[in-house]
């Protein structure tokens, strides 16, 4: 009997699925804004925030971006918001999900006829574009939901292919259940390895840090373990609360019983509001650590400013709604609940903490200005700060994860 194509199964159309941006519904709304990473803001004329910088980074071509881009603009069919040009409604033709899983499974094919390191690259690249295809992964969007499966399932078939070695791992938490993480192990050395733990942003899965492992990690003998963010893929059955560090926490104490990780020498690499997690258990965990590292962290201002707030695109927002369990937004009620998400309001940032923390930020970006990261480096008994040129943006990124990889590597082998 044939075996069905697995993409083709899991889109296969039943009914016209809800649109991303209808998922989460406005009560009360803020003023729109725009922003992205590395301060590209995206036009108005998109609901996703886009960030072609980080996928750049990730591996994905400029030229491949623009043309998936390009298809989704110029489609002709009903949207949400004719407005937004990525709201076309239905898996068809110009639907945000539906055109980059179709650019991923072009991949998935090339991957087929390929052998060795090339079917990995292939199968990595797939994985990426099926990521981006369920970005900003919101709560209760089917179609995202199947796209990070496949995303998943590419990432695993790409790890046996790369250099270095995989390990998924299965945590039990307090209340029962098992969160499933990725132990990646460098190709040179032997086990146990001094490990990063990376705490990811709110709107990435745990296989979008492959290259900070790949390129920065495993070079210096250092094991990465990831774990998605609450609310995020495998993590999506627990809310985000207040204590945001919940679920890292439980694993960062389990970690004495995997034997691959030298529990002794454990350090936190926390990105946007991951950096929420990490400086938080600099906290609570501070005798499990030797070092957190935190880029372009979100930890008091934008979840305290009304100003800043009301800069952040809508999506940013619906994200943090969906995250903690909301299918509703009433903006003045979230504003009021995610004050309480500051670790300066929880009374733990200001107090001094033996952990060594190094914080990075950028020039104008309103999702983490300087303030944020002096706080932060100002809190710790050895605090470091990095800062991270405008331009050029690719370079300034790569030389500032090189930095921060490096500040890590001293820390855990010291």
């Amino acid at each position: 009997m044939q075996t069905k194509n697995l993409s083709e199964e899991l889109f296969k159309p039943r009914f016209e699925h809800p649109e991303t941006s209808a998922l989460v519904r406005r009560i009360a709304g803020s003023p729109p804004g725009s922003g992205s990473f590395a301060d590209n803001r995206s036009p108005h004329c998109w609901y996703r925030t886009l960030t072609p910088l980080l996928w750049s980074w990730r591996g994905i071509s400029p030229i491949e971006i623009n043309e998936v881009l390009s298809r989704i603009a110029a489609s002709p069919l009903a949207r949400s918001n004719e407005q937004l040009l990525d709201t076309v409604r239905g898996y068809r033709n110009g639907n945000w999900i539906y055109e980059w899983s179709v650019q991923a499974a072009r991949w998935q094919e090339k991957a087929k006829s390929k052998t060795g390191a090339l079917a990995g690259e292939s199968w990595l690249h797939a994985a990426n574009l099926f990521s981006i295809a369920a970005y900003p992964h919101l709560n209760e969007d089917e179609l995202a939901d199947q796209a990070r499966v496949l995303a998943y399932r590419a990432y695993e078939q790409a790890t046996t292919c790369l250099r270095g070695e995989l390990r998924p791992l299965k945590f039990r938490m307090d209340d029962g259940k098992t969160v499933d993480a990725f132990l990646h192990l460098p190709e040179q050395g032997n086990a146990p390895f001094p490990t990063v733990l990376v705490c990811g942003g709110l709107d990435t899965l745990q296989l979008d840090y492959f290259r900070l492992f790949h390129d920065y990690l495993a070079p210096r003998g250092i094991a990465m373990l990831t774990m998605d963010m609450p609310s995020v893929g495998y993590s999506a059955r627990w809310r985000l609360t207040q204590d945001t560090s919940m679920l890292h926490q439980q694993v960062l104490k389990q970690l004495a019983e995997v034997p691959w990780i030298d529990h002794r020498r454990v350090g936190l690499w926390g990105q946007r509001f991951g950096a929420n997690v990490a400086v938080r258990l600099a906290y609570l965990e501070s005798g499990l650590l030797r070092a957190v590292a935190c880029h372009s962290p979100v930890v008091h201002s934008l979840l305290t400013e009304e100003s800043l707030q009301h800069r952040v695109p809508d999506m940013f927002l619906d994200i943090l709604a969906s995250r903690m369990g909301k299918n509703t937004l009433d903006y003045p009620t979230l504003a009021a609940e995610i004050s309480a998400y500051s670790l300066k309001n929880q009374g733990l940032l200001g107090r001094r903490t033996p952990v060594p923390m190094l914080s990075a930020f950028r020039k104008n970006d309103f999702y983490s200005p300087e303030e944020e990261s002096q706080l932060i480096v100002n809190s710790s008994v050895q605090g470091k700060l990095l800062r991270i040129p405008a331009l050029p943006a690719m370079k300034s990124l790569v030389d500032s994860l090189q930095q921060i990889s490096d500040w890590l590597e001293k820390q855990l082998k010291r």
